[in-house]
């Protein structure tokens, strides 16, 4: 029989933490869950599980470092020994399922007698941008289990004990040489079924209802933003408690603003004469206001500016994302004749001080001949 440090891969002189460590590595590479059916595995986590037994006890590791697997033979019994050793070790018990849920954090059954409690509920919430700016309260209409109000909530009169679970609450199911316990599907966890369900819920103690909650959505909300409302779920069967309700926001697309982040971005037309001699823009902003912009003269299409505070206001914070502005200058169209006559006489007045097009024809002259 392999050495049990050796099992683990440890040195002797290895503290609890790191004995624990190397169990949980070892462990995971042959699993149970992992190798369902392959004895080889099966084996080695045995092995595992039991030098793991012996390590993670101070007596029983003392034991074992001054006589060896000796003290956990059949009839020996050490002091904290394992009666009838490895083979007799029962890895179907309870000590063998609080090891994997030490390990592992693998929940076991609902004690006996507890009650459930109901599943969770989604809720997606479609938002507007300007919903989503102000922040807003919402009601939303939802359609969850509630309890009974036949037989308030308990399913009916008088309690047997559940012949499925013989009143522990919990079913076994083998898998392999490890045992799950999970709530009994027919009492949901209490041992008990009514002897005279309620016609009203079919002695479940709850049924369907839609019924409307009104919501504080926080202003900076993004999509993806997920709420909580406490106990706001299904009601579990007979008398259990609720689960929560979790809102998913989806902020909608917007007309005129992009939103990345906390930030804005908007696009602005700029007459031409404007951008070629400066002057104001008027400029969008979410709040609604907006404000005029100043532009300088020689203003060319592509041009973005930063005008900082008028983003999205930052979830949970006084603080707020920025406004990027995009101008585009647009080129008019649908000219008059005197309109054209006036464009060709600046034309020719701005080819004797703008250099700009002829250095461009230079360089493409020269780069392809």
């Amino acid at each position: 029989m392999a050495d049990y440090y050796e099992t683990l891969g440890v040195e002797k002189t290895a503290s609890f933490e790191e004995i624990k460590r190397a169990f949980r590595v070892k462990a995971m590479s042959c699993h149970p869950d992992h190798h369902a059916g392959d004895p080889e595995a099966e084996k080695k986590f045995k092995e595992l599980a039991e030098a793991y037994e012996v390590l993670k006890d101070d007596e029983k590791r003392a034991t074992y470092d001054r006589v060896g697997h000796e003290a956990f033979k059949a009839g020996m019994g050490g002091a904290g020994g394992f009666q009838g050793g490895f083979g007799g070790f029962d890895f179907s018990g309870a000590g063998f399922e609080d090891l994997f849920a030490e390990m592992f954090g693998m929940r076991r059954g609902r004690p006996r007698g507890g009650k459930a409690q109901g599943a969770d509920v989604r809720y997606d919430l479609d938002v507007t941008l300007e919903e989503a700016y102000h922040g807003l309260k919402k009601k939303i209409n939802v359609n969850t289990y509630v309890a009974c109000d036949a037989c308030h909530g308990v399913g009916g009169e008088g309690l047997d004990t559940c012949g499925t679970c013989g009143g522990m609450g919990v079913v076994r199911q083998r898998q392999g040489f490890f045992v799950m316990e999970t709530t009994c599907p027919v009492c949901h966890g209490t041992g008990k079924v009514i002897k005279k369900p309620c016609k009203a819920c079919s002695g479940t103690g709850r049924v369907r209802k839609k019924r409307d909650l009104e919501i504080t959505i926080p202003a900076g909300v993004d999509t993806g933003v997920r709420m909580r409302l406490a106990g706001e779920g299904d009601v579990a069967p007979n008398g259990g408690s609720a689960g929560d309700m979790y809102v998913f926001i989806n902020v909608q697309p917007h007309k005129l603003f992009e939103r990345q982040g906390d930030n804005l971005y908007v696009t602005v037309p700029v007459p031409m004469v404007t951008a070629a001699l400066g002057g104001e823009v008027f400029v969008p902003t979410l709040d609604g206001k907006g404000e005029n912009y100043t532009l300088k003269a020689g203003l060319q299409s592509g041009t973005q500016v930063k005008i900082k505070g008028k983003g999205m206001p930052v979830l949970k914070s006084d603080r707020f994302g920025d406004l990027y502005v995009t101008f585009r200058v647009e080129t008019p169209t649908n000219l008059t004749g005197e309109q054209k006559e006036l464009l060709k006489k600046f034309d020719n007045l701005s080819k004797k001080n703008s250099t700009l097009c002829e250095d461009f024809k230079n360089l493409v002259s020269k780069i392809f001949g």
